[in-house]
């Protein structure tokens, strides 16, 4: 968890949302990444679902069944229904999302029982500090702006 707190403090420098994402297999890490929504302009661009990417790319298959994902915040619903697609066999969280959460904050799709899969899930670890993270990112966007963004001028109106 240290390692997704680490690269969630990392998409805070860059501007994104600060939520990092880390899997593991057998004890080692095989894949990890941050938010980059703003850097892609693609809203499914969230860290748990980079993770999950990279991890299906870096093992050869979407079977997820012995990789534990470590994220900072509770998995919102479109990275929820990845998981349990792919079959990931356990989630371990900081920060619960009480406007988003699909594990347990405002949906409960990682353990729905009539779906084909439920992930195990361990929810709260470092979870002051996640928070601590997020809120942070969002007083300092609220007060500044663009927090940590780079201005740009492509793709502006001028009126």
């Amino acid at each position: 968890m240290r390692l997704a707190l680490a690269l969630a403090k990392k998409a805070y420098f860059l501007g994104e949302v600060p939520v990092g994402a880390v899997a593991v297999c057998d004890d080692e890490v095989i894949a990890w990444a941050y938010n980059e929504k703003e850097k892609r302009n693609d809203a499914t661009f969230h860290a748990e679902m980079l993770a999950l990417q990279r991890a299906a790319a870096y093992l050869k298959r979407w079977r997820l069944t012995d990789v534990t994902l470590y994220c900072t915040l509770e998995p919102c619903p479109m990275c929820a229904g990845a998981m349990v697609n792919a079959r990931l066999g356990r989630l371990v969280f900081g920060a619960r999302d009480p406007k988003a959460g699909a594990a347990g904050s405002i949906l409960e799709i990682v353990r729905y029982p009539l779906l084909n899969h439920q992930v195990e899930t361990c929810g709260g670890i470092l979870e002051e500090e996640c928070a601590e993270l997020l809120s942070s990112f969002f007083a300092d966007l609220r007060r500044d702006g663009r927090v940590g963004r780079r201005r740009s001028t492509r793709n502006r109106v001028d009126g």
